[in-house]
This record gives structure tokens, sequence and C-alpha cells, in this order.
């Protein structure tokens, strides 16, 4: 079994991507939007402030309370996309069911939609044109090169349906060649779906959800998932269990996060040199 060191691949794309941001001309700019009050979105927005500090990416903050009318946090949105030095910009989700998340999604203009969830993104992604895609998926892909998993052919059971993974996730791995199969809540027997699986990834937030008696030998499992109690972070995955049948593994800490985080950098970037 191999744990697979997200941390480590994280600093490496973290130094590639202070090198680039040193050779612009106009530093490179990120505005996050963080709306309401969720434990997860604080620590979320801490890692990426930290990141941008160490990489040299101006970080633009803009915190919401959940008595702020949705339109004045449309009116900002559009304010960013009319700011020439800003150039990325994104929603930290969740955020309070009271507002139209897909309406203040939409608001960001696609050439700045660092996470890939505008419309016009995710369109462009399904249909296998040039898109913004989201860092999570990007990251997953990313850890998935850097040890040489090999996808086609693979039967892959993602479980979760959300839009920054799962959805996404199924149109990059079916371009790779994989056999795809997704899970959600609403799926019965869920161990019918993944005791299979060549590959398990996991991003439902539910924690130690994926159990020992439910994966195959030498699977590869990656943990997606984030739950929060008491300050501490714990993962879709029984580590210490599922462990010892897999070939490879992440741990809730240290593995997809570090190079989600690296990835959401990359796209800020890469927003920047698309507008040049």
């Amino acid at each position: 079994m191999e744990i697979i060191d997200g941390k480590t691949i994280s600093l490496e794309i973290e130094e590639e991507i202070k090198r680039d941001a040193k050779g612009c001309i106009i530093r490179p700019s990120v505005a996050v939007i963080e709306i309401g009050d969720f434990d997860e979105n604080k620590i979320h927005v801490k890692l990426k402030e930290e990141a941008c500090s160490k990489t040299g990416i101006y970080f633009r903050y803009f915190k919401f309370d959940d008595t702020t009318p949705e339109l004045t946090i449309v009116n900002k949105i559009k304010e960013l996309n009319n700011d020439d030095y800003v150039n990325g910009i994104m929603i930290q989700l969740p955020i309070p069911e009271k507002y139209n998340e897909k309406r203040l999604l939409n608001t960001i203009i696609n050439s700045k939609d660092v996470d890939g969830l505008t419309d016009i993104n995710v369109g462009r992604l399904i249909s296998g044109r040039k898109s913004i895609t989201p860092p999570s998926v990007l990251a997953i892909m990313e850890l998935f090169k850097r040890y040489n998993i090999e996808l086609k052919g693979k039967d892959i059971t993602i479980v979760g349906k959300g839009k920054l993974i799962g959805r996404p996730l199924i149109n990059v791995l079916l371009n790779e060649g994989a056999t795809v199969t997704i899970c959600h809540s609403e799926t019965k027997d869920l161990k019918s779906h993944t005791i299979g699986a060549d590959i398990i990834i996991s991003a439902t937030g539910v924690k130690n959800l994926i159990k020992e008696d439910m994966v195959k030998e030498d699977v590869v499992v990656i943990d997606a998932g984030v739950t929060i109690e008491n300050n501490k972070v714990y993962g879709d995955v029984d580590f210490n269990s599922v462990s010892k049948k897999a070939s490879f593994i992440t741990k809730s800490t240290g593995g997809v996060g570090p190079v989600n985080i690296a990835m959401f950098l990359k796209n800020v970037l890469m927003c920047y040199n698309n507008k040049k």
C-alpha cells in the first residue's frame, strides 16, 4: 500500500506558480467571495489566502453575512467582472439556501470563473471543448498522473454527484477511456457498486462512509470528502481499515486538498494569461 502524498505535489506546483507569477508584469489577482457562516468555508478560504500569499497572487476577500440582499452580492460580482485588475473570481461553496446559487455563479463572467462552475464552462467541459475545469477535478487527475495510475479500461466508481467533483469528473474520466459508475445519496446498496471497482473516488462529506468490506484488494482510493467535527477534519474513507486492501490511497488531509488549492492557483494564472 502506498499513501498518495498530495502535500509534496502541491509544494512542487506552488513553486512553479511562484516563478510564473513573479514574471508577470501586473500581479495576478483573485477575488474570493464568502457568504454566510460555514466552518468548512473558513478553513478553505484561509488555505487559499495562505497559498496566494506564498506564490505572489493578490488575494481579495469579500465576506457577506446571510442577511445581505442577493442583489448586493450580484452587483459586487459585476463590479469585479469589470475590474481589469481582477483575473479570477470564485464563490466559496456552500452558501445559505436562501440565495440562488445558480444565479450568483452565472453572474461571474466565464473568463474569470476559476472554479469552472458557470453554465458556459460546464457546457464546454461536457462537450469536450476547451474550458476552465474545476480545481478539485484537476487535482485528482494530477494525482493519477504523478503516481502513474492507469485509467484506460478501469472500472471507476465515483461516490457523490456534486458540481465540484462528481459531475465534472464523469466526462473527464470517460475521455481517459475509463468505465464510470456514479453513486449518490439515493443509491441503493452502495457496496454493490464499490466492491468491484478498480478505483473509488468519494466526495460526499459523509464521515467514514467507505469501509473495508466495501472494497476489493489492490483498489485505488481517492478520498475527496470533508467532514469537520470539533475542529477536526475527517474524510469519506475509513482509512485505517481500507488502507489494508488498497494499492494506493489518499488520507483525509494531505491528499486531494493541497493539490486542489494548487490547481485553484493554476486556474488563476490561466485566466491571467488568457486575458493578455
